[in-house]
């Protein structure tokens, strides 16, 4: 699966100051965005694909509806993949740090 990983894992040193729970914290705000983008575009790529399978007397371009609505889906995956597998690599960050101060 190492050819599907997007990221790489956060390594934290032995301390972690202010500034870098601020640089975690808008991370985690960045990765929220990018969902939102990600979601988003798959529902312009759905009214698009839906738009161009309502089209009459256009047949070749159905496929291009088709082919809109498959990528929709790939979009929407990639998107909750990417968002998981960061959220996930940012938890431990923080777990990490909350086991070394007990």
């Amino acid at each position: 699966m190492k050819i599907l990983q997007f990221g790489r894992d956060f390594k934290p040193d032995d301390e972690i100051i202010l500034r870098d729970y601020l640089a975690i914290e808008r991370t985690r705000l960045a990765n929220e965005r990018t969902l939102l983008s990600y979601i988003r575009s798959s529902l312009y790529l759905i009214l698009g694909g839906i738009a161009f399978l309502q089209l009459e007397g256009f047949s070749n371009i159905k496929y291009l509806g088709l082919l809109s609505l498959l990528l929709s889906v790939i979009f929407l995956v990639v998107g909750v993949y990417r968002f998981m597998l960061l959220k996930k690599s940012l938890k431990n960050l923080y777990y990490k740090k909350e086991h070394k101060d007990e």
